[in-house]
């Protein structure tokens, strides 16, 4: 096979639209819910990891940063977002609230599910 880009969108080897998902978590005594685009692990996420190694950053928020989206695949967080330090008088991102972004990229991408 020669590497094209056709051969590559025959291949599946393209991300493609965002994939919309429904979240809930635990915020005090109220239980949220909320639609989020998810962005297929890309480019983007390859980098974002990358960066966070030889910068020494946050890996975690750069996976969000890079993976939570609008439903046109725009970046709705920066990594500084995720962590407060983008605006410290509003602080980080809730943690019930991470952890349940973590898990719908997770479940976009496959992670942790055995090949049958």
């Amino acid at each position: 096979m020669t590497l094209t880009i056709d051969s590559l969108k025959t291949m599946g080897a393209f991300t493609g639209a965002p994939v919309e998902k429904d979240i809930t978590w635990q915020q005090g005594e109220q239980q949220l819910t909320a639609t989020v685009f998810v962005r297929p692990f890309s480019y983007r996420t390859a980098i974002s990891d990358m960066t966070a190694h030889h910068q020494k950053t946050d890996a975690v928020a750069g996976r969000i940063a890079a993976s939570i989206c609008d439903a046109e695949g725009k970046p709705v967080f920066t990594p500084a977002d995720i962590t407060g330090d983008a605006d410290p008088e509003r602080g980080a991102l809730d943690g019930n609230l991470t952890v349940a972004l973590l898990a719908a990229i997770a479940e976009v991408n496959g992670v942790g599910k055995t090949p049958s």
